[in-house]
C-alpha cells in the first residue's frame, strides 16, 4: 500500500489507517507530498513508487488524489487507486477548479496566504488554514485537542498546486474505489460524486469530516483492503 497524504496534513494523517493495515499483514508506505506543484510532487510519487516491489494500492487524501491520478498513470505495478475525501481530475482540470466545481466548500475564505520562494519557480504564495478555523472547515469530527495539534502542524501547500491543470488520468485505465464525506467543508460532496460517478469508482459515502483519515481509520482501512482483496489477489 502506498498512501499520499494532501495539503495541510502530512503522512502522520493516515497512523490510524496504517495500524489497521499493518495489522491485517500489508506493508505500507505513507509518502510525504512536497505540496508544491502538481507535476513535481507526481514526479516525486512516481519515484516512491518504483520503489515498492510488487502491486500496489494506492490511496490518496484531498488534493493527494489529484498526485496519485497524474503519476500512477501507464504504471503496470498500481492495481488500485483509492480516493478518500478527494479529488480526480481529468486533463485539463485544476484541483481548485473541482473543488469550486458545486457549492458548499468553505475552504478558501478561511485560508491564510504566505509568500514564499519556490526553488525552481521563484516566489508564489504558500496556503494555511487559519488556526482558529481549522477545526470547523477541515476536521469537525476530530477531538478538539487533536485538532489544535494538527493546525499547529499543517503542512502548506502552494497556490500554483492546486492551480496546475492535470496532464494524465490515472482513472481511466486503472480501476478506483471513492470514499465521499457528507460533511466535508472542503470538497463538496456533490464534487466527489461528479468525479467518483465519471471515473467508474466503487463507492462508499459517510458522515465525516474532510480529515476523515484521522476521524474514521476503520472505513478508510476497510476500503484499502477491498481494493486490494479485488485486485491483487
Amino acid at each position: 500500500m502506498v498512501l499520499v497524504h494532501g495539503a495541510f496534513a502530512d503522512s502522520s494523517s493516515w497512523n490510524g489507517v496504517i495500524k489497521r493495515l499493518q495489522r491485517d499483514g500489508y506493508p505500507v508506505v505513507a509518502a510525504a507530498n512536497p505540496l508544491r506543484g502538481l507535476h513535481t510532487d507526481a514526479e516525486y510519487l512516481r519515484a516512491v513508487l518504483a520503489g515498492v516491489t510488487g502491486p500496489i494500492v494506492l490511496a490518496g487524501h484531498s488534493y493527494g488524489g489529484s498526485v496519485m491520478s497524474e503519476a500512477a498513470d501507464g504504471d503496470a505495478d498500481v492495481k488500485a487507486l483509492v480516493y478518500v475525501a478527494s479529488f480526480a481530475p481529468e486533463k485539463g482540470e485544476s484541483t481548485s477548479a473541482l473543488a469550486a466545481k458545486f457549492p458548499g466548500g468553505q475552504l478558501g475564505e478561511a485560508l491564510n496566504q504566505v509568500p514564499v520562494t519556490v526553488p525552481g519557480a521563484g516566489t508564489g504564495t504558500d496556503l494555511y488554514i487559519k488556526q482558529d478555523q481549522f477545526r470547523r472547515v477541515f476536521a469537525a469530527d476530530v477531538p478538539r485537542q487533536e485538532t489544535v495539534l494538527m493546525a499547529a502542524t499543517q503542512r502548506p501547500i502552494t497556490s500554483a498546486a492546486l492551480d496546475e491543470k492535470a496532464t494524465r488520468t490515472a482513472w481511466k485505465s486503472i480501476r478506483s474505489w471513492f470514499l465521499i464525506t457528507r460533511q466535508d467543508l472542503a470538497i463538496p460532496a456533490d464534487s466527489m460524486r461528479f468525479m467518483a460517478k465519471r471515473a467508474k469508482s466503487r463507492v462508499v459515502e459517510i458522515d465525516a469530516s474532510h480529515a476523515v483519515t484521522v476521524s474514521e481509520p476503520k472505513a478508510v482501512a476497510d476500503m484499502i483492503v477491498d481494493a486490494a482483496r479485488t485486485t491483487t489477489r
